[in-house]
């Protein structure tokens, strides 16, 4: 029985097909400005890998900001999905830092059921996204996967003191007037959303083992 998963979220769209025991077809691309189109051309993609067709589908499952934009079976909460997830293929986390294009969540889940417990979401801010990584990236002219390699290059502790998205823009672009070297200013950039991250799990009460998800996770 194949079941087909969709996140349309607000910088990219994925979608999986599942036969119930594993992962048979993947596809992720770029939301764009018209969601309904990416995800279906999300999910044919992930049907061509799977090699089957859409027929062939038991149910089709949307989760993200966009899942009433899309045909779909069943519309749920990426809150309840990252945790349905999280819980299957790692039974053992509590906590999961969930970081995407324009949120960033805490999810604490049950140690007997794997449920949502509570969560805490910064939904109003683009300080600790994948939003703020982006506009860090324009100022510095790197690519979001340079991020991780140019970080971990640092040399000197260079630190962001504004939260807000805007005015650590004017910040980095003082500090580069100043000379700094960029490998140290793309440290201090994933230091501010790793600490604007933490201080949300410090207020829900972070229990470990962790789990780290979103298009934010790699870096």
């Amino acid at each position: 029985m194949y079941v087909a998963g969709l996140d349309i979220g607000s910088q990219s769209t994925c979608a999986v097909v599942w036969d119930g025991t594993r992962i048979c077809g993947f596809s992720l691309l770029q939301s764009g400005v018209n969601p309904r189109q990416r995800a279906e051309e999300a999910l044919e993609r992930a049907l061509q890998e799977a090699g089957i067709s859409r027929k062939a589908l038991f149910r089709v499952v949307a989760t993200g900001y966009g899942r009433y934009q899309v045909e779909a079976d069943l519309r749920v909460s990426e809150i309840s999905c990252q945790a349905r997830g999280v819980s299957f293929f790692f039974p053992e986390v509590r906590t999961v830092i969930d970081i995407g294009g324009q949120d960033s969540k805490v999810i604490l889940l049950s140690p007997k059921t794997g449920k949502v417990l509570d969560f805490i979401m910064n939904d109003k801010c683009a300080a600790g996204t994948g939003r703020f990584l982006e506009l860090m990236a324009q100022v510095l002219e790197i690519g979001l996967d340079e991020y991780g390699p140019l970080a971990a290059r640092r040399k000197e502790a260079v630190t962001l003191s504004s939260t807000c998205a805007v005015f650590a823009e004017s910040e980095l672009v003082g500090l580069i007037a100043q000379g700094k070297d960029r490998a140290d200013l793309a440290s201090a950039v994933c230091q501010a959303v790793a600490q604007r991250v933490v201080r949300m799990a410090e207020r829900l009460g972070f229990v470990p083992p962790l789990a780290v998800t979103g298009g934010v996770a790699q870096n």
